[in-house]
């Protein structure tokens, strides 16, 4: 039985797993579409509102509905509004959409400190530069509360990673020496809410990054999916903390039709591994073994050490050209 068959519905990233720079990811929109599972799009990216992501997708081939995409910039909202009344003055230093959805919350949304906002709200925007960093510095001094969508420091692109929002708000908090509230993942919030509009029983996570995408669902206690297609790969695998730990690896989405037994940590394509001092070799392996199969064989390992291995030493041809590729 694959994955696609066990659960009943998926949680999917969208940079650097289904997309990259609006690109679909090779095997993404032929996957999702076969699955035929229903499925909420979790993007910690808070410069598209959910119509514009919607538009993204159509034109990648995925017919999805607003009800269907989680941004952060929502989740951000959501939790000024715990706090704050309908009413309440906040400055956005983000896009538009993002100030649409404060504005559709009932929020007042004023452009300058000077105004004296009760919240800031921060999340990622290509166009943000020195002026509107300067005006959330300002209002945060003066007291206001401090809400990021998100804490990425970088952001996939076909080109390769860009700067994320939490790279922008290191130069805040810099500034003013206050941390933000992070709204997006990995706070389990977005998860729980995923999870609670699709009704499923038994829901997948899916995603690139360890620290945002597999510690938030972890956190939530949803299994996931971890894809090498984006931020993170083989070498941020076997350093990966407790929480950070996936509970399949693929090499895209397409392994989503793989059987559980293939996609766990294990031994398997014909690898072996074991410790020797605080080093792991990696041993045997089929002529045919994949790079991902040698790494889910080391990754059993590896996640049994009290720390993250020193090295890991190819002890033959074949775990040699698999460890050459991550």
């Amino acid at each position: 039985m694959s994955l696609l068959e066990f659960y009943d519905a998926l949680l999917l990233d969208l940079d650097g797993t289904v997309w990259e720079g609006g690109r679909a990811i090779p095997g993404a929109v032929e996957t999702i579409t076969a699955a035929g599972l229903p499925a909420v799009y979790i993007t910690n990216n808070a410069s598209r509102g959910p119509a514009s992501v919607v538009e993204k997708l159509a034109a990648i081939g995925l017919e999805v509905t607003e009800e269907s995409v989680l941004t952060s910039a929502q989740a951000a909202v959501a939790m000024g509004l715990q706090d704050f009344p309908s009413g309440t003055r906040v400055l956005v230093v983000g896009t538009e959409s993002f100030r649409d959805l404060a504005r559709a919350a009932g929020l007042e949304v004023v452009d300058s400190a000077d105004e004296r906002p009760a919240v800031v709200f921060h999340g990622h925007n290509p166009e943000t530069g020195w002026a509107q960093l300067t005006e959330a510095a300002l209002a945060i001094r003066e007291g206001a509360v401090y809400i990021a969508s998100n804490l990425d420091s970088t952001l996939p692109m076909e080109r390769g990673l860009a700067v994320g929002n939490g790279s922008m708000v290191a130069a805040v908090i810099s500034a003013t020496g206050v941390a933000p509230a992070a709204a997006g993942k990995p706070q389990p919030t977005m998860f729980h809410q995923a999870v609670a509009t699709l009704g499923a029983q038994r829901p997948l996570a899916v995603g690139d990054r360890l620290n945002t995408d597999i510690e938030g669902a972890n956190a939530a206690g949803i299994p996931t999916f971890q894809v090498l297609t984006g931020v993170h790969g083989a070498l941020d695998l076997i350093e990966a903390p407790k929480e950070q730990r996936p509970t399949y690896i693929g090499r895209d989405m397409r392994d989503l039709h793989r059987t559980a037994g293939e996609l766990l940590p294990g031994a398997q394509g014909g690898f072996t591994a074991r410790t020797n001092r605080r080093d792991i070799l990696l041993e045997r392996g089929n002529a045919d073994g994949t790079p991902e199969q040698a790494l889910r064989t080391v990754l059993e390992v590896a996640w049994s050490m009290p720390e993250p291995p020193e090295l890991i030493r190819p002890m033959s041809e074949a775990a040699e050209a698999a460890t050459d590729a991550w």
